[in-house]
């Protein structure tokens, strides 16, 4: 039994090449560090509730599941201890999949010792810097309004009432459903996300509803629906407000009746979900206009969360400017210390019009680039470090009033060509939010 009074580290390993963790164990052993090891999901989660670890190394595909289940259990279990995840597959998206459920790093195999130590390291004998909380802990910050958010969060995810969470693009919506359903009575079972404005409209009820094999062109075999598969457990819906208004009946159907028809199939599907969903836009603008229905509008709105602008949380900025630095020194393996003055004063005067993504990916691209201890105005991205740039006519800036604003867009995808992702980085937005911003205006 490991004595939490030794200063040895304590790391789990989570493993089915028997040879391979062998290799691994007595490896870290001549590093002095504590190893157990477990060979699935359901042994590890065992040795879990019985040891205190320091440290999560667990490989991706296991034989009865995967190590973002690992991961994502021991968050239920309110446990932040730091997770390494392993894989044969370096793809990206499964990269992000794991950092998104909460992991501290990956690392692809076969394995660089020096590299996975230095992860190692950076996780379990290094603190964060002052400020900075640990990579993957999420931070919710000080101001009255997002404290008010996470009352209302705490308020309604014991219930099972449909929420509607309203914010801009990237305000953390899909991460605020997944803290709703993580502190809800149904946290053991599945959390499903879509995002309805990446749906192909002939696609969107194939999504969730499913289909049997041969019931339309490119039908090739049969597919569960998004509702069949979050059974008992929650569904997110972000960026509803981009349904066509065929589906939005076949929406509110399933909700009122809780069963599915797959497409093609006489078969009815029982269905027991809690709905959130999610919008950067104002929903019932868009009902008077005819384009979203008014009793799917009450259906899935019994209860609205508010996420605010990062630029309205002055006070939370310089917390999330450490909390993205940990995360970032951790991913790129560096270890930098600080923001200097100067960049402090941009990332308070900055109106953020990317919210929290933009503010971690600036960070990231900065600690990538600065070769010192502190990150500089001359490593931040060229539209936030020009004094002008505001001024500009098409710089990154907050889109506020309506007719500017249409003005602004038009103004952008003619210097862009019509080419929309480049009109986006004219604007300073996503592309996703500049397609919502078209619809709205109606301009084509």
């Amino acid at each position: 039994m490991y004595n939490k009074n030794d200063d040895m580290p304590f790391i789990l390993i989570l493993e089915d090449d028997i040879t391979f963790s062998l290799m691994l164990s007595t490896w870290l052993a001549k590093k002095s560090v504590k190893v157990d090891c477990a060979a699935t999901v359901a042994d590890a989660r065992r040795k879990v509730e019985a040891e205190s670890y320091d440290l999560i190394l667990c490989d991706l595909r296991l034989p009865d599941g995967s190590g973002i289940d690992l991961l994502k259990w021991t968050r239920e279990q309110k446990q932040s201890v730091p997770f390494i995840m392993m894989t044969s597959y370096a793809e990206i998206q499964t990269a992000v999949q794991a950092m998104k459920s909460g992991a501290s790093d990956y690392i692809a195999k076969p394995l660089n010792p020096d590299e996975l130590w230095k992860k190692i390291d950076e996780l379990i004998t290094k603190k964060p810097q002052s400020g900075a909380t640990a990579p993957g802990a999420p931070v919710e910050g000080e101001c009255p309004a997002i404290r008010q958010m996470y009352r209302h969060i705490r308020l309604v995810a014991p219930t099972d009432m449909s929420v509607l969470i309203m914010g801009s693009s990237g305000t953390g919506k899909e991460y605020v459903a997944r803290l709703i359903h993580e502190q809800s009575e149904r946290r053991n079972a599945p959390f499903t996300a879509i995002d309805c404005g990446a749906i192909p409209k002939e696609l969107a009820a194939s999504e969730f509803f499913g289909h049997v094999k041969g019931s339309f062109t490119g039908a090739i075999d049969n597919k569960t629906g998004a509702f069949e598969e979050a059974h008992g457990g929650t569904i997110f819906l972000d960026e509803i407000g981009n349904l066509t208004y065929e589906v939005q009946i076949q929406l509110l159907r399933a909700l009122q009746e809780r069963f599915v028809k797959p497409i093609g199939s006489n078969r009815q599907v029982k269905t027991d979900v809690r709905l959130i969903s999610a919008t950067n836009e104002n929903l019932s603008s868009v009902i008077e206009d005819g384009n979203f229905r008014e009793d799917l509008y009450h259906r899935i709105n019994e209860f609205t969360i508010r996420i605010p602008d990062l630029k309205d949380r002055q006070g939370d900025i310089l917390l999330f400017a450490a909390h993205f630095l940990a995360l970032a020194n951790a991913e790129l393996q560096k270890h930098v210390a600080g923001f200097d003055e100067e960049t402090t004063r941009l990332f308070l005067s900055h109106p953020w019009p990317g919210n929290l993504r933009q503010m971690k990916n600036v960070i990231k691209y900065a600690t990538l680039l600065v070769t010192g201890d502190y990150i500089t105005p001359g490593e931040l991205p060229e539209d936030m470090r020009a004094p002008h740039a505001r001024n500009l006519p098409f710089a990154a800036s907050p889109l506020r009033d309506e007719a500017q604003e249409r003005i602004r867009i038009a103004d952008a995808l003619r210097e862009a060509d019509n080419n929309k992702a480049l009109a986006a980085r004219i604007l300073g937005i996503d592309r996703k939010t500049l397609y919502n911003k078209l619809k709205h205006h109606r301009i084509r």
